[in-house]
């Protein structure tokens, strides 16, 4: 399954990417995230309850950042265990771009899934996790928009 998308967030990219960093405003912002710990300045552990399709899912993982070029881009990838859901895996490339005040994120991720999740249908499973996305944004671009505004 592959995403790609921008969003425009009203605050400048110091303050995103200050965002992008801080456990705690990732925790409000992930739809479902239960708790998201920082391991190290590039590893972090989490663990969501989502629902995808009709399942409700409890995942745990591991999160890690490379290529770094703070505060302009980086990779994000994950990998994680949904019990007998199944598993997920994932990356996205994540680049801030200036835009006056403003900033301009822009993601290219791709997921893999495995188990009772892969016999949903990518319809599915991709409608899902679409609407996940749409949430994170949209909570993210506040938390960072009040991040900047203090």
């Amino acid at each position: 399954m592959e995403m790609k998308g921008e969003e425009r967030i009203a605050a400048r990219r110091d303050a995103v990417w200050a965002a992008l960093n801080d456990p705690d405003i990732l925790k409000q912002c992930i739809p479902g995230c239960h708790s998201i710990e920082r391991k190290s300045p590039t590893e972090f552990s989490a663990s969501l309850k989502v629902k995808i399709g009709p399942i409700p899912v409890v995942f745990s993982g591991n999160i890690t950042l490379s290529n770094v070029n703070a505060p302009i881009s980086y990779t994000i990838s994950g990998q994680s265990a949904g019990g007998i859901a199944g598993l997920a895996k994932g990356r996205a490339d994540v680049r801030l771009t200036e835009y006056g005040d403003e900033t301009i994120l822009a993601y290219d991720a791709s997921a893999e899934i495995g188990g009772k999740l892969a016999q949903l249908g990518s319809r599915l499973v991709g409608s899902s996790a679409s609407k996940l996305a749409t949430k994170f944004f949209s909570d993210f671009s506040a938390a960072a928009n009040a991040v900047s505004e203090a």
